[in-house]
């Protein structure tokens, strides 16, 4: 049943792509090779003769969520796509066409159990914004406050689990098929982003999330985030505050209303290290139909967020690991950058410092004194790529939402103010977190909070250590042993020094983006 159901989808997407003349994408790429019978026993003729990102835009939005989701990361990088391109995708970010009202109100009735006019003092039937997991329509409490109301989308989640195993298919490709797969670790890949997008679609986890994020920015000049409305949310409904403001993505209302463009980029790029740094909690769906700006005073806007279903959080080794990574990288320190992969088991053993060293410089170089404008960091980033090949780089599936998000904030800084330097915009933002981590305060709360942990551990090593001495005298403990042992430990400890892994993850995005610039180099 399950193999059936995968390939009726693989036909779908088929049919999809020969209707909006995308095919050739899959009949030129090596990858997708063993799926080229679907186009011999059920060709079909071109019917759409729509520009080239039109026609992409609609066949994202007919092939569903997962693949409406990669139209809106890509779709923030206008230095990357011709700007119809760019332009068509864009409107994936609140252009999807939204399912009738009377459905609306048909799931509201039974998830409050009672008609929706005595729940809402007014329930605007008409959709306000529809996106690929869910709908929003307008309301007013009962006690006159202005809401919106998101809903999911019906058999939403039946759509997702079964390209989700489709997916796992092309994975499954990637992995015996790529030259790469093995190091990659696709499957790996995908069990990630099921876990994303699956907690999408529990909106009480979303309202939970937008609580802590609104208690973390508590008092803030720099992002507002809305309140909400806890008695009317349930698992497929969320009950929030309106915001009013100026999508970020609407340059000329920006302009219009005398906004201060280059503090609001600058604030957008310490919130983002803020959120990753100091509160461990960020938002990682930052395109731009989740942004506006709130332009009361022009020369302090302020930003305003919605949709926190992807929160990403990171260990407090993969923060210092990174943290010490960014400041290497502002320090142009290489060879530190070179020693904190080995000594994390980033590359593999018996690599040569001088050689990663000098991969690294040749990189990240071209990245110092330059404003935004003038550098990609995808490009750096398939840069990196390639460096990893040559070193054997092992991906790590962990960090993808953290890069997800980078990906979408150069996109944005460049939409709002190219001059931006974001490395020298988030050098103050690391700096201070690593002063406050590393500094005597900040050892003695260490020290306090785990004092119980130690206080534990020294009641039990006396008995270990009379353990250690029995096992010793009674000559049980052979060599075999010992050594099976060691190189259990050494394995598990090789494995916790690679969960800090950071970069690499970043290729996922930029081999995503070729998938596009196939599309577009065979138009």
């Amino acid at each position: 049943m399950r193999r059936r159901r995968i390939i009726a989808r693989l036909i779908g997407i088929q049919r999809v792509l020969v209707k909006y003349g995308l095919d050739d994408v899959i009949k030129q790429t090596h990858l997708f090779r063993p799926l080229r019978f679907l186009f011999y026993l059920f060709p079909r003729r071109r019917t759409s003769s729509a520009p080239l990102g039109e026609r992409i835009r609609l066949a994202l939005e007919e092939l569903g969520p997962i693949f409406v989701k990669f139209g809106q990361v890509i779709s923030t990088r206008r230095d990357l796509l011709p700007r119809e391109i760019a332009d068509e995708l864009a409107k994936l970010q609140d252009e999807v066409p939204p399912f009738p009202g009377e459905i609306a109100v048909a799931i509201l009735n039974e998830a409050y159990g009672k008609p929706v006019d005595e729940v809402f003092e007014r329930f605007d039937i008409e959709p306000f914004a529809a996106a690929s997991i869910a709908q929003v329509h307008t309301a007013q409490l009962p006690n006159g406050a202005e809401v919106i109301v998101k809903l999911l989308r019906p058999g939403v989640q039946d759509l997702i689990e079964r390209d989700l195993e489709v997916l796992r298919m092309f994975a499954g490709l990637a992995d015996r098929y790529w030259e790469h797969g093995k190091r990659l670790r696709p499957l790996e890949l995908v069990d990630e982003y099921e876990h994303t997008i699956i907690d999408e679609l529990d909106l009480m986890r979303e309202a939970a999330n937008t609580a802590q994020l609104k208690r973390n920015f508590a008092g803030s000049d720099m992002l507002y985030v809305p309140d909400i409305y806890w008695d009317f949310c349930r698992p497929e409904v969320l009950v929030q505050e309106r915001i009013y403001g100026i999508p970020i993505s609407d340059m000329d209302a920006l302009r219009e209303a005398g906004t201060n463009i280059q503090v609001l980029a600058e604030n957008g790029v310490e919130i983002f290290f803020t959120q990753v740094f100091r509160h461990n909690f960020f938002h990682a769906d930052m395109h731009p139909g989740n942004i506006f700006v709130i332009a009361t005073d022009p020369e302090k806007p302020k930003y305003a967020a919605v949709d926190f279903g992807i929160i990403g959080t990171l260990s407090p080794s993969d923060q210092r690991y990174l943290a010490e990574n960014f400041l290497a990288f502002f320090d142009r320190d290489y060879h530190r950058i070179a020693k904190l992969h080995l000594d994390s088991g980033w590359v593999p053993e018996g690599t040569r410092i001088d050689q990663l060293e000098t991969a690294v410089r040749t990189v990240c170089e071209p990245i110092f004194n330059k404003p935004l404008a003038e550098i990609s960091f995808a490009q750096v980033l398939m840069r990196l790529f390639r460096v990893a090949q040559r070193f054997n780089v092992e991906i790590q599936p962990q960090m993808i939402l953290l890069h997800k998000t980078l990906f979408n904030i150069e996109g944005l800084g460049r939409e709002l103010y190219p001059q931006l330097d974001l490395w020298k915009t988030a050098h103050p933002v690391l700096k201070k977190w690593m002063s406050d981590r590393l500094g005597p305060a900040a050892m003695l709360d260490d020290l306090r909070e785990n004092l119980p942990q130690l206080r534990d551990a020294m009641r039990e090593l006396p008995a270990a250590i009379r353990y250690l001495a029995d096992r010793a005298e009674s000559g049980s403990s052979d060599r075999a042993q010992q050594t099976a042992e060691i190189r259990k430990i050494r394995g598990e400890l090789k494995s916790l020094h690679r969960q800090r892994m950071w970069l690499t993850a970043a290729v996922v995005f930029v081999s995503a983006a070729a998938v596009v610039f196939t599309i577009l180099a065979v138009h």
